[in-house]
């Protein structure tokens, strides 16, 4: 397969997958937009190849062909279509290694793990499958400063944390708890009552200290982006129109009362587009 079909296939399967992400990657040259479709692709197969897996598969056996895959890419003999793609661009970018390979073992940690006691253990959970992507497009927006890394680890938190507010139904009939049980405990709530989609005033309590947390993170990223020399602020815009979206997913989250057991709360293509192009402009 050539460089130009590997990214072909790379750029339809991102088109097709609808996430938030496809609206921000439309902002980009033409160049870094393939990257990022590229390393969207990855990060997709092999999330999905254990939260989606192949009918007859083992996820486990899936990841190790993924990191065989990976080795491949750095070594210079890759076989599918998205590595063969992957490899094109992790050489022109210089993206580390170690950042993919901190990606699978994030996927990974889904085969093992359903429950988080404390927080500090969930952090390192959504770092390895959310910060970490924001480190590897630091690469693809042109700027690495420690200032930049300090803002993709803090915005891909919140992206995180946001997601999981969300989800929480989806995850609860996959027997998941993503919240800390720590805290919800200390709300007088129960991993029994959460698995049993029980809404309450203390199930609303935990919410909005969750919520809360997730602000936090995105403040955080706004402080460091806002620390960041206007070039650098100007190469993240891709990541702004994310963190506006994102942050939206998160207003409707508490403008509904934390109703996450009922629709799927989401926002409109045409509210994300309205989005993107507000943030685009302003900047």
């Amino acid at each position: 397969m050539t460089p130009a079909d590997a990214q072909a296939y790379c750029t339809a399967y991102t088109k097709q997958s609808g996430s938030n992400f496809y609206y921000s990657f439309l902002f980009l040259s033409k160049a870094k937009r393939q990257a990022m479709y590229t390393v969207y692709a990855f990060c997709k197969a092999v999330d999905s190849a254990v939260d989606e897996p192949p009918p007859g598969s083992n996820p486990k056996d899936e990841l190790r062909r993924w990191r065989r895959e990976l080795d491949a890419v750095y070594g210079g003999t890759p076989t599918l279509p998205i590595t063969v793609s992957l490899a094109h661009h992790v050489k022109a970018l210089s993206i580390p290694k170690v950042y993919f390979e901190e990606l699978v073992k994030g996927v990974e940690m889904d085969l093992s793990t359903t429950r988080y006691t404390t927080f500090d253990e969930l952090s390192l959970y959504c770092y390895r499958v959310a910060s970490i992507v924001g480190l590897i497009c630091l690469h693809i927006f042109g700027t690495t400063s420690p200032r930049a890394q300090d803002y993709a680890v803090s915005l891909g938190m919140a992206f995180q944390l946001t997601n999981i507010l969300r989800d929480i139904a989806v995850d609860a009939s996959d027997n998941r708890v993503y919240l800390p049980l720590d805290d919800i405990r200390n709300c007088n709530y129960s991993e029994k009552a959460l698995l049993q989609k029980t809404y309450s005033p203390e199930f609303k309590t935990l919410m909005q200290q969750e919520a809360a947390r997730a602000r936090q993170y995105y403040e955080k990223a706004r402080a460091a982006l806002a620390g960041l020399p206007q070039s650098e602020r100007r190469a993240l815009i891709v990541a702004e129109i994310m963190r506006g979206i994102y942050s939206r997913i998160l207003d409707k989250i508490e403008q509904s009362g934390y109703q996450v057991f009922g629709p799927r709360i989401s926002l409109s293509t045409s509210h994300r587009l309205a989005i993107a192009m507000r943030i685009w402009f302003r900047a």
